[in-house]
Protein backbone atom coordinates (compact mmCIF):
# COMPACT_ATOMS: atom_id res chain seq x y z
CA UNK A 1 0.00 0.00 0.00
CA UNK A 2 2.47 2.22 0.86
CA UNK A 3 4.26 2.00 -2.80
CA UNK A 4 1.31 2.75 -4.45
CA UNK A 5 0.83 5.74 -2.48
CA UNK A 6 4.12 6.35 -3.05
CA UNK A 7 3.90 5.49 -6.92
CA UNK A 8 1.15 7.57 -6.78
CA UNK A 9 2.76 10.85 -5.00
CA UNK A 10 5.56 10.72 -7.54
CA UNK A 11 2.97 10.98 -10.95
CA UNK A 12 1.01 13.74 -9.29
CA UNK A 13 4.24 15.52 -8.67
CA UNK A 14 5.69 14.78 -12.19
CA UNK A 15 1.81 16.20 -13.39
CA UNK A 16 1.95 19.62 -10.63
CA UNK A 17 5.53 20.21 -11.87
CA UNK A 18 4.88 19.88 -15.59
CA UNK A 19 1.83 22.61 -14.62
CA UNK A 20 4.00 24.62 -13.03
CA UNK A 21 6.77 24.40 -16.23
CA UNK A 22 3.65 25.25 -18.72
CA UNK A 23 2.69 28.47 -16.36
CA UNK A 24 6.35 29.55 -16.43
CA UNK A 25 6.54 28.92 -20.54
CA UNK A 26 3.48 30.13 -21.56
CA UNK A 27 4.36 33.66 -19.09
CA UNK A 28 7.25 34.09 -20.56
CA UNK A 29 5.49 34.07 -24.52
CA UNK A 30 2.51 35.85 -23.28
CA UNK A 31 4.16 38.72 -21.72
CA UNK A 32 6.94 39.54 -24.53
CA UNK A 33 4.15 38.77 -27.53
CA UNK A 34 1.56 41.58 -25.52
CA UNK A 35 0.92 44.16 -27.45
CA UNK A 36 3.55 47.13 -26.13
CA UNK A 37 0.63 49.60 -27.20
CA UNK A 38 -2.20 47.97 -26.11
CA UNK A 39 -1.25 47.57 -22.65
CA UNK A 40 -0.43 50.92 -22.40
CA UNK A 41 -3.62 52.13 -23.91
CA UNK A 42 -5.78 50.03 -21.53
CA UNK A 43 -3.47 51.50 -18.52
CA UNK A 44 -4.12 54.78 -19.16
CA UNK A 45 -8.13 53.52 -18.99
CA UNK A 46 -7.19 52.86 -15.67
CA UNK A 47 -6.80 48.65 -15.74
CA UNK A 48 -4.98 48.00 -13.23
CA UNK A 49 -3.55 44.63 -14.44
CA UNK A 50 -2.23 46.27 -17.71
CA UNK A 51 -0.50 48.46 -15.70
CA UNK A 52 1.44 45.32 -13.75
CA UNK A 53 2.04 44.01 -17.38
CA UNK A 54 3.78 47.36 -18.46
CA UNK A 55 5.79 47.59 -15.28
CA UNK A 56 7.60 43.45 -15.62
CA UNK A 57 7.86 44.35 -19.48
CA UNK A 58 10.31 47.73 -18.29
CA UNK A 59 12.30 44.97 -16.03
CA UNK A 60 12.45 42.71 -18.89
CA UNK A 61 15.95 40.74 -17.58
CA UNK A 62 14.44 40.59 -14.34
CA UNK A 63 11.04 39.14 -15.49
CA UNK A 64 12.92 36.47 -18.01
CA UNK A 65 15.68 35.54 -15.59
CA UNK A 66 12.97 34.64 -12.98
CA UNK A 67 10.77 32.83 -15.56
CA UNK A 68 13.99 31.01 -16.54
CA UNK A 69 14.64 29.99 -13.53
CA UNK A 70 11.49 28.86 -11.97
CA UNK A 71 10.82 26.72 -15.77
CA UNK A 72 14.57 25.20 -15.09
CA UNK A 73 13.99 24.07 -11.75
CA UNK A 74 10.53 22.22 -11.94
CA UNK A 75 11.70 21.17 -15.36
CA UNK A 76 15.13 19.28 -13.81
CA UNK A 77 12.78 18.01 -10.36
CA UNK A 78 10.07 16.79 -12.92
CA UNK A 79 12.75 14.77 -14.60
CA UNK A 80 14.76 13.75 -11.26
CA UNK A 81 11.34 12.31 -9.94
CA UNK A 82 10.91 10.96 -13.14
CA UNK A 83 14.02 9.29 -12.87
CA UNK A 84 13.86 8.01 -9.36
CA UNK A 85 10.21 6.52 -10.16
CA UNK A 86 11.59 4.40 -13.01
CA UNK A 87 14.62 3.29 -11.18
CA UNK A 88 12.29 1.33 -8.89
CA UNK A 89 10.34 -0.21 -11.65
CA UNK A 90 12.76 -1.01 -14.33
CA UNK A 91 16.11 -0.05 -12.55
CA UNK A 92 19.16 0.35 -15.24
CA UNK A 93 16.72 0.98 -17.87
CA UNK A 94 15.29 4.43 -15.96
CA UNK A 95 17.67 6.59 -17.63
CA UNK A 96 17.29 6.37 -20.88
CA UNK A 97 13.66 5.85 -20.37
CA UNK A 98 12.58 8.57 -18.33
CA UNK A 99 15.15 10.73 -20.58
CA UNK A 100 12.56 9.69 -23.64
CA UNK A 101 9.39 10.15 -21.48
CA UNK A 102 10.05 13.47 -19.81
CA UNK A 103 11.43 15.00 -23.06
CA UNK A 104 8.37 13.93 -25.16
CA UNK A 105 6.06 15.10 -21.94
CA UNK A 106 7.86 18.71 -21.47
CA UNK A 107 8.15 19.29 -25.30
CA UNK A 108 4.21 18.85 -25.64
CA UNK A 109 2.49 19.91 -22.43
CA UNK A 110 5.05 22.40 -20.76
CA UNK A 111 6.43 23.81 -23.97
CA UNK A 112 4.64 23.46 -27.17
CA UNK A 113 0.80 23.22 -25.77
CA UNK A 114 1.11 26.57 -23.39
CA UNK A 115 3.29 28.64 -25.74
CA UNK A 116 0.84 28.14 -28.95
CA UNK A 117 -2.16 29.59 -26.76
CA UNK A 118 0.05 32.30 -25.20
CA UNK A 119 1.19 33.16 -28.90
CA UNK A 120 -2.52 32.92 -29.63
CA UNK A 121 -4.06 34.90 -27.04
CA UNK A 122 -0.76 36.92 -26.04
CA UNK A 123 -2.81 40.33 -24.69
CA UNK A 124 -5.32 38.38 -22.91
CA UNK A 125 -3.16 35.49 -21.26
CA UNK A 126 -0.92 38.06 -20.20
CA UNK A 127 -3.70 40.45 -18.44
CA UNK A 128 -4.71 37.15 -16.68
CA UNK A 129 -1.07 35.61 -15.33
CA UNK A 130 0.52 39.20 -14.53
CA UNK A 131 -0.13 39.39 -10.65
CA UNK A 132 1.09 36.17 -10.06
CA UNK A 133 4.40 36.55 -12.49
CA UNK A 134 5.07 39.90 -10.21
CA UNK A 135 5.02 37.60 -7.10
CA UNK A 136 7.62 35.16 -9.03
CA UNK A 137 9.60 38.01 -9.29
CA UNK A 138 9.31 39.14 -6.34
CA UNK A 139 10.32 35.81 -4.68
CA UNK A 140 13.00 35.28 -7.20
CA UNK A 141 14.37 38.41 -7.26
CA UNK A 142 17.31 38.00 -5.48
CA UNK A 143 18.83 34.87 -6.97
CA UNK A 144 17.75 36.55 -10.72
CA UNK A 145 19.85 39.69 -9.56
CA UNK A 146 22.76 37.17 -9.09
CA UNK A 147 22.33 35.61 -12.15
CA UNK A 148 21.88 38.60 -14.35
CA UNK A 149 24.93 40.62 -12.64
CA UNK A 150 27.20 37.09 -13.56
CA UNK A 151 25.24 37.60 -17.19
CA UNK A 152 26.15 41.07 -17.71
CA UNK A 153 30.01 40.49 -16.45
CA UNK A 154 30.00 37.58 -19.59
CA UNK A 155 28.83 39.64 -22.04
CA UNK A 156 31.16 42.76 -21.32
CA UNK A 157 33.81 40.48 -21.83
CA UNK A 158 32.76 39.72 -25.29
CA UNK A 159 32.23 43.46 -25.69
CA UNK A 160 28.22 43.55 -25.89
CA UNK A 161 26.44 45.83 -23.65
CA UNK A 162 22.93 43.93 -22.64
CA UNK A 163 21.18 47.69 -22.15
CA UNK A 164 21.96 49.45 -25.51
CA UNK A 165 18.87 49.54 -27.52
CA UNK A 166 18.96 52.17 -30.18
CA UNK A 167 15.59 54.13 -31.17
CA UNK A 168 16.29 52.64 -34.15
CA UNK A 169 14.73 49.19 -32.89
CA UNK A 170 11.43 50.90 -31.95
CA UNK A 171 11.48 52.33 -35.27
CA UNK A 172 11.68 49.46 -37.18
CA UNK A 173 9.16 47.86 -34.98
CA UNK A 174 6.93 50.50 -35.96
CA UNK A 175 7.17 50.25 -39.36
CA UNK A 176 7.18 46.24 -39.39
CA UNK A 177 3.70 47.27 -37.88
CA UNK A 178 3.01 49.98 -40.31
CA UNK A 179 3.51 47.29 -43.22
CA UNK A 180 1.11 44.55 -41.56
CA UNK A 181 -2.30 47.30 -41.36
CA UNK A 182 -3.10 45.55 -44.85
CA UNK A 183 -6.30 45.89 -46.60
CA UNK A 184 -7.22 46.82 -50.19
CA UNK A 185 -9.41 49.74 -48.97
CA UNK A 186 -8.25 53.00 -50.09
CA UNK A 187 -8.55 54.47 -46.76
CA UNK A 188 -5.91 51.70 -45.38
CA UNK A 189 -3.37 52.65 -48.51
CA UNK A 190 -3.65 56.06 -46.96
CA UNK A 191 -3.47 55.59 -43.37
CA UNK A 192 -0.09 53.59 -44.45
CA UNK A 193 1.01 56.55 -46.01
CA UNK A 194 0.60 58.81 -44.03
CA UNK A 195 2.13 56.80 -40.83
CA UNK A 196 5.10 56.18 -43.10
CA UNK A 197 5.34 60.10 -44.25
CA UNK A 198 5.62 60.71 -40.08
CA UNK A 199 8.44 58.30 -39.18
CA UNK A 200 9.94 59.73 -42.49
CA UNK A 201 9.91 63.03 -41.53
CA UNK A 202 13.33 63.26 -40.03
CA UNK A 203 14.98 61.68 -43.35
CA UNK A 204 13.21 64.01 -45.87
CA UNK A 205 14.85 67.35 -47.00
CA UNK A 206 13.01 70.11 -47.55
CA UNK A 207 14.87 69.93 -51.16
CA UNK A 208 12.90 67.35 -51.72
CA UNK A 209 9.38 69.15 -51.51
CA UNK A 210 9.95 72.36 -51.93
CA UNK A 211 8.22 74.80 -54.71
CA UNK A 212 11.58 74.84 -57.40
CA UNK A 213 13.04 77.92 -58.27
CA UNK A 214 11.67 77.46 -61.75
CA UNK A 215 7.95 77.55 -60.58
CA UNK A 216 8.11 80.07 -57.95
CA UNK A 217 5.70 83.15 -58.26
CA UNK A 218 7.42 85.95 -56.85
CA UNK A 219 6.53 90.16 -56.99
CA UNK A 220 9.49 92.70 -58.30
CA UNK A 221 9.50 95.50 -56.60
CA UNK A 222 9.89 97.66 -59.04
CA UNK A 223 6.38 97.08 -60.95
CA UNK A 224 3.83 99.95 -60.47
CA UNK A 225 2.32 100.05 -57.25
CA UNK A 226 -0.98 99.05 -59.49
CA UNK A 227 0.62 95.76 -60.99
CA UNK A 228 2.16 94.74 -57.48
CA UNK A 229 -1.66 94.43 -55.80
CA UNK A 230 -2.96 92.87 -59.14
CA UNK A 231 -0.86 90.42 -59.10
CA UNK A 232 -1.12 89.59 -55.15
CA UNK A 233 -4.72 89.76 -56.11
CA UNK A 234 -4.80 87.24 -58.67
CA UNK A 235 -2.29 84.67 -57.27
CA UNK A 236 -3.52 81.63 -55.94
CA UNK A 237 -0.98 82.09 -52.62
CA UNK A 238 -1.27 84.19 -50.05
CA UNK A 239 2.38 84.89 -49.46
CA UNK A 240 5.02 85.66 -52.42
CA UNK A 241 8.25 86.54 -52.43
CA UNK A 242 9.34 89.82 -53.03
CA UNK A 243 12.20 90.11 -55.08
CA UNK A 244 14.28 93.14 -56.67
CA UNK A 245 16.15 92.59 -59.92
CA UNK A 246 15.48 89.24 -60.22
CA UNK A 247 14.95 86.35 -57.47
CA UNK A 248 18.74 86.30 -56.16
CA UNK A 249 17.95 89.07 -54.26
CA UNK A 250 14.30 88.37 -52.44
CA UNK A 251 13.87 91.41 -49.84
CA UNK A 252 10.87 90.37 -48.47
CA UNK A 253 7.75 88.39 -48.25
CA UNK A 254 4.31 89.64 -48.64
CA UNK A 255 0.94 88.21 -47.33
CA UNK A 256 -2.23 88.85 -48.96
CA UNK A 257 -3.92 89.55 -46.15
CA UNK A 258 -1.29 92.92 -44.65
CA UNK A 259 -2.12 94.04 -49.03
CA UNK A 260 -5.29 94.04 -48.19
CA UNK A 261 -5.31 95.59 -44.78
CA UNK A 262 -2.84 98.48 -46.15
CA UNK A 263 -4.68 99.00 -49.24
CA UNK A 264 -7.79 99.58 -47.34
CA UNK A 265 -5.77 102.10 -44.79
CA UNK A 266 -4.73 103.80 -47.87
CA UNK A 267 -8.08 104.50 -48.86
CA UNK A 268 -8.06 102.03 -51.77
CA UNK A 269 -5.48 103.77 -53.73
CA UNK A 270 -2.49 102.07 -54.68
CA UNK A 271 -0.23 104.70 -55.23
CA UNK A 272 0.04 105.60 -51.27
CA UNK A 273 1.23 102.04 -50.28
CA UNK A 274 4.68 101.51 -49.91
CA UNK A 275 5.27 97.71 -50.29
CA UNK A 276 8.55 96.88 -49.06
CA UNK A 277 7.65 98.12 -45.56
CA UNK A 278 4.40 96.00 -45.84
CA UNK A 279 6.79 93.32 -46.89
CA UNK A 280 7.99 91.22 -43.95
CA UNK A 281 11.46 89.95 -43.28
CA UNK A 282 12.43 86.71 -45.74
CA UNK A 283 13.35 83.71 -43.93
CA UNK A 284 16.57 81.80 -45.59
CA UNK A 285 17.12 78.14 -44.94
CA UNK A 286 19.40 75.51 -45.82
CA UNK A 287 18.38 72.42 -48.53
CA UNK A 288 19.71 70.22 -46.48
CA UNK A 289 17.26 70.75 -43.38
CA UNK A 290 15.08 67.78 -42.33
CA UNK A 291 11.00 68.12 -42.50
CA UNK A 292 11.38 67.48 -38.96
CA UNK A 293 13.77 70.25 -37.67
CA UNK A 294 11.84 72.80 -40.28
CA UNK A 295 8.09 71.66 -38.90
CA UNK A 296 9.64 72.53 -35.48
CA UNK A 297 11.24 75.80 -36.44
CA UNK A 298 8.20 76.61 -38.44
CA UNK A 299 6.21 76.01 -35.18
CA UNK A 300 8.43 78.32 -32.87
CA UNK A 301 8.91 81.08 -35.07
CA UNK A 302 4.74 81.00 -35.91
CA UNK A 303 5.28 81.46 -39.85
CA UNK A 304 4.54 79.17 -42.55
CA UNK A 305 6.53 80.58 -45.55
CA UNK A 306 10.69 80.17 -45.85
CA UNK A 307 13.22 80.74 -48.73
CA UNK A 308 15.38 77.60 -49.32
CA UNK A 309 19.07 78.22 -50.50
CA UNK A 310 22.10 76.04 -50.90
CA UNK A 311 25.30 76.13 -49.53
CA UNK A 312 26.48 79.00 -51.78
CA UNK A 313 23.52 81.20 -50.84
CA UNK A 314 21.80 80.81 -54.54
CA UNK A 315 18.21 80.36 -54.24
CA UNK A 316 16.64 77.08 -54.66
CA UNK A 317 13.25 77.57 -54.20
CA UNK A 318 10.53 77.87 -51.23
CA UNK A 319 9.02 76.09 -48.94
CA UNK A 320 5.49 76.39 -46.51
CA UNK A 321 4.10 74.89 -43.83
CA UNK A 322 1.02 73.32 -45.98
CA UNK A 323 4.04 71.58 -48.26
CA UNK A 324 5.25 69.85 -44.83
CA UNK A 325 1.54 68.93 -43.78
CA UNK A 326 0.66 67.69 -47.28
CA UNK A 327 3.73 65.31 -47.17
CA UNK A 328 2.33 63.93 -44.20
CA UNK A 329 -1.43 63.31 -45.34
CA UNK A 330 -1.02 63.43 -48.88
CA UNK A 331 -2.42 66.32 -51.34
CA UNK A 332 -6.22 67.71 -50.64
CA UNK A 333 -7.83 66.44 -53.56
CA UNK A 334 -11.73 66.26 -54.67
CA UNK A 335 -14.45 63.54 -53.88
CA UNK A 336 -13.19 61.74 -57.09
CA UNK A 337 -9.57 60.75 -55.36
CA UNK A 338 -7.80 62.90 -58.29
CA UNK A 339 -4.44 61.82 -59.15
CA UNK A 340 -0.76 62.93 -58.78
CA UNK A 341 -0.51 66.31 -60.91
CA UNK A 342 1.34 65.21 -63.45
CA UNK A 343 0.62 61.30 -63.73
CA UNK A 344 -1.85 60.40 -66.41
CA UNK A 345 -2.76 56.55 -66.15
CA UNK A 346 -3.22 54.89 -69.48
CA UNK A 347 -5.45 51.98 -70.17
CA UNK A 348 -2.83 49.39 -70.79
CA UNK A 349 -1.54 50.20 -66.87
CA UNK A 350 1.51 52.61 -68.20
CA UNK A 351 1.54 55.94 -66.90
CA UNK A 352 2.47 59.46 -68.87
CA UNK A 353 4.49 60.97 -66.08
CA UNK A 354 5.93 64.85 -66.04
CA UNK A 355 9.82 64.79 -65.56
CA UNK A 356 9.25 66.82 -62.65
CA UNK A 357 6.84 64.34 -61.02
CA UNK A 358 8.80 63.45 -58.28
CA UNK A 359 9.55 59.91 -56.96
CA UNK A 360 8.00 60.72 -52.95
CA UNK A 361 5.04 61.55 -55.00
CA UNK A 362 4.46 58.43 -57.05
CA UNK A 363 5.52 56.05 -53.86
CA UNK A 364 2.56 57.91 -51.66
CA UNK A 365 -0.03 57.77 -54.44
CA UNK A 366 0.62 54.05 -55.70
CA UNK A 367 3.01 51.99 -52.52
CA UNK A 368 5.85 51.68 -54.71
CA UNK A 369 9.08 51.42 -54.12
CA UNK A 370 11.44 53.65 -56.75
CA UNK A 371 14.86 54.84 -54.76
CA UNK A 372 14.91 59.19 -54.26
CA UNK A 373 18.16 58.50 -52.37
CA UNK A 374 19.73 59.67 -55.67
CA UNK A 375 17.60 61.74 -57.20
CA UNK A 376 14.14 63.48 -55.83
CA UNK A 377 12.33 63.54 -59.54
CA UNK A 378 11.25 61.25 -62.13
CA UNK A 379 13.75 62.83 -64.69
CA UNK A 380 16.30 62.90 -61.71
CA UNK A 381 16.36 59.12 -61.79
CA UNK A 382 16.33 58.03 -65.17
CA UNK A 383 19.80 60.20 -65.89
CA UNK A 384 20.86 58.67 -62.24
CA UNK A 385 20.15 55.31 -63.97
CA UNK A 386 21.00 55.51 -67.61
CA UNK A 387 24.57 57.98 -66.71
CA UNK A 388 23.60 59.62 -69.82
CA UNK A 389 21.14 61.85 -71.74
CA UNK A 390 18.91 59.66 -73.34
CA UNK A 391 16.79 60.98 -76.78
CA UNK A 392 13.44 60.51 -77.30
CA UNK A 393 11.87 57.25 -77.99
CA UNK A 394 14.55 55.36 -75.85
CA UNK A 395 13.25 53.05 -72.78
CA UNK A 396 15.45 52.19 -70.14
CA UNK A 397 14.06 49.13 -67.50
CA UNK A 398 14.93 50.00 -63.79
CA UNK A 399 14.39 48.48 -60.52
CA UNK A 400 11.59 46.29 -62.47
CA UNK A 401 9.69 49.86 -64.22
CA UNK A 402 10.02 50.21 -67.60
CA UNK A 403 11.19 53.97 -68.38
CA UNK A 404 10.20 54.93 -72.07
CA UNK A 405 11.54 59.07 -72.87
CA UNK A 406 8.68 60.73 -74.34
CA UNK A 407 9.48 64.35 -74.85
CA UNK A 408 12.87 66.38 -74.05
CA UNK A 409 13.23 70.25 -74.01
CA UNK A 410 17.27 71.00 -75.05
CA UNK A 411 18.92 68.85 -71.79
CA UNK A 412 15.82 68.29 -69.60
CA UNK A 413 13.66 65.02 -69.92
CA UNK A 414 9.95 66.35 -69.73
CA UNK A 415 8.10 63.31 -70.10
CA UNK A 416 8.23 59.86 -69.28
CA UNK A 417 5.97 57.02 -69.81
CA UNK A 418 6.38 54.65 -66.87
CA UNK A 419 5.22 50.77 -66.76
CA UNK A 420 5.67 49.41 -63.48
CA UNK A 421 5.54 45.83 -62.97
CA UNK A 422 2.77 43.96 -63.84
CA UNK A 423 2.26 41.85 -60.49
CA UNK A 424 3.05 45.29 -58.82
CA UNK A 425 -0.72 46.58 -57.72
CA UNK A 426 -1.70 50.10 -57.77
CA UNK A 427 -3.06 49.71 -54.17
CA UNK A 428 -2.03 47.29 -51.10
Amino acid sequence: MSDDLALLLSVAGIVILLVISAFFAGSETALTAASRARMHQLESHGLKRAGIVNRLREQKDRLIGALLLGNTLVNILASAVATSLLSTMVGASAVPIATVVMTALILIFAEVLPKTYAITHADRAALSIAPLVRSVVWVLGPIVRLVNWLVRGVLRLFGADPHRVGLADYVDELRGAIELHRGSEAEVAQERQMLRSILDLGDVYVSEIMTHRRTVEAIDAELPLQEVVGAMLNSPYTRMPLCQGGLENIIGVLHAKDVLRALQAAGGDPDRLDIRRIATKPWFIPDTTSLLDQLHAFRVRREHFAIVVDEYGDLKGVVTLEDILEEIVGDIVDEHDLPVAGVRPQPNGSYLVDGTVTIRDLNRRFEWRLPDSEASTVAGLVLHEAQRLPEVGQAFTFHGFRFEILRRQRNQITAVRLTPPVDDPEEG
